[in-house]
């Protein structure tokens, strides 16, 4: 299980600070979301913010477009920085031509689906992405409550993977917790999104201590 601690729920006012906490229990990934108030609704920050991050930590940036038209800005998304770029399906005209620029670029290429989306939108895509992103909450603000109705589509977009001889990753965001890590790990997850539960309270690198420690081998 890899962790990405989404710095939507960091403290912005110390944002450098949450993710040096954060650090010291090497995350995998520092997931980090973009919305513009039209895909969905809130705004949050855009390449500036990265590339001032960009050299400041060595957690690679899994950057999560909540946005319209992303193919506009996805050159200067991993120009500022990006490691991995999760586009929406339900935001993509052309998403395989969307993935392939993305690939361009030298780095991953994921798409995302929120939680009414069928996986059947996915399926002549899914041998060109490194990830898949289900979204477990609606997209747009932090600390929601986890829809259980997405554990069936955790295990079956597994199920999927393993029919299909495919490699991508399962990523999961929205609503996780110690609570219910460990249910979401055994469903499928390969990565796990989480922002409340590790910048809401309390030291950031502990808190991600706590997650791993909630997860059964």
């Amino acid at each position: 299980m890899e962790i990405s601690p989404s710095i939507l729920s960091a403290d912005f006012g110390n944002l450098l600070s949450d993710i040096k906490k954060a650090e010291k229990e090497k995350p995998e990934f520092l997931h980090i979301d973009v919305m513009d108030g039209h895909f969905v609704p809130n705004i949050t920050i855009g390449p500036l913010v990265i590339k001032a991050l960009k050299g400041k930590t060595n957690i690679p940036f899994d950057v999560h477009l909540m946005i319209e038209d992303a193919d506009k800005y996805i050159k200067e998304f991993a120009e500022a920085g990006a490691k991995n770029i999760t586009v929406h399906q339900e935001a993509c005209l052309h998403l395989d031509r969307t993935l392939q620029f993305i690939k361009s670029m030298g780095i991953m290429a994921s798409v995302a689906l929120n939680p009414a989306t069928p996986l059947e939108t996915l399926k002549y895509v899914l041998p060109s992405v490194d990830m898949v992103l289900i979204m477990t909450v609606n997209p747009g603000f932090g600390g929601q409550v986890f829809i259980e109705e997405m554990y069936e589509k955790i295990r079956e977009l597994a199920y999927i993977r393993e029919s299909r001889g495919l490699n991508f990753k399962i990523e999961v965001d929205g609503g996780i917790n110690v609570d219910n890590i460990n249910d979401v790990v055994f469903a499928g997850a390969d990565v796990i999104v989480a922002g409340s539960s590790i910048f809401g309270s309390g030291d950031p690198g502990d808190n991600i201590k706590k997650l791993r420690g909630a997860v059964k081998r």
